[in-house]
């Protein structure tokens, strides 16, 4: 009788779920971000929201919640309710890099979240000032071996893409790199483009004006692929450098727990946006990104995969939890 009586429940279970999501939404659903607003992710995510709210008819409001390395933001969405209303826009640095930066988080980035999608990824360039006499990542290493520590890298922190790229160029391939730490990306951009620094990295959407008008220069993107808008710089992987890799990705999570029915539709609508041409020209090619749209199955897989990389690069780095 028990065994009728569990077998009974869990019918049940499963021919209510689709009706979760037929029904969901039936109220408004907030998104949760870890930045301030009018940056790249809170104009991607407002986007978003607009095509969201019109398809479910529904508001889907936007919160915002910086500060923390948006560890104040995760830790409100891996403790709300489990049932689809509210969502956490992510970044990789929720899953990957904070766990090397904090001796504790407020939150398990491997069971804290359901991953509804990756929209979009920014991949980062490695930059020089006109002055470094080289054009590719080899002469880069060459000329700093014929000058040991002649050459100094701008970042804007422990943690940050720089750090990691060219602590990484140190240990494997015997550069001697030296790291001068700034406040922040603009600040840091200013200085190489003065020459108080001579490298750093960034992406298209930051620094593709300033490459297109020769105030600095690309020598490879920290990827596996050429970006589409400089096509004609080589990648890390090209030039025998795969352990190089720079980028910083958005997603949308929901709390762990939510039914698999309303994630694998939210999924399946925002993925949908984020698909229309229209779109993707306004919110992600104009910034200088690549549209990604993964399903769930494959953002976990995208963090599973990338996380031995970032794991790395943080022990080059010689990042100490804080």
């Amino acid at each position: 009788m028990i065994f009728r009586a569990w077998i009974s429940l869990l019918a049940l279970l499963l021919a209510t779920a689709p009706v979760q999501a037929q029904t969901w939404p039936d109220k408004p659903v907030r998104i949760v971000l870890g930045v301030p607003p009018g940056g790249g992710l809170d104009v991607l995510v407002r986007g978003i929201a607009a095509e969201l709210s019109a398809k479910w008819g529904q508001s889907v409001v936007i919160d915002n919640k910086p500060g923390a390395s948006g560890l104040i933001a995760a830790e409100g969405i891996a403790n709300a309710t489990p049932d689809g209303y509210s969502l956490l826009a992510t970044t990789d640095q929720i899953y990957m890099g904070n766990r090397y930066q904090f001796k504790k988080l407020p939150y398990d980035p491997d069971k804290s979240f359901a991953n509804i999608t990756i929209m979009a990824r920014a991949e980062q360039f490695l930059l020089a000032n006109p002055t470094v006499p080289a054009s590719t990542l080899p002469e880069l290493i060459a000329a700093d071996k014929q000058k040991p520590g002649s050459l100094a890298y701008g970042s804007w922190g422990d943690g940050s893409p720089p750090q990691f790229v060219y602590e990484m160029l140190n240990k494997s391939a015997g550069t001697k790199f030296l790291h001068v730490p700034y406040k922040g990306v603009a600040p840091v951009l200013a200085a190489l483009t003065g020459n108080e620094v001579q490298l750093s990295v960034g992406s298209s959407g930051v620094a593709g004006g300033l490459m297109k008008a020769g105030k600095v220069k690309a020598l490879a993107l920290a990827a596996k692929e050429r970006s589409p808008l400089f096509p004609d710089v080589p990648t890390t992987t090209e030039a025998g450098h795969p352990e190089i890799q720079a980028f910083i990705w958005f997603g949308l999570a929901a709390p762990a727990g939510t039914p698999p029915a309303i994630v694998d539709k939210i999924s399946a609508d925002v993925r949908a946006i984020v698909a229309e041409p229209a779109f993707t020209e306004r919110f992600v090619t104009t910034p200088g990104w690549k549209r990604i749209g993964s399903t769930p199955a494959e953002t976990d897989e995208i963090i599973r995969s990338e996380l031995p990389l970032i794991r790395d690069m943080s022990a080059a780095a010689g990042v100490k939890p804080q």
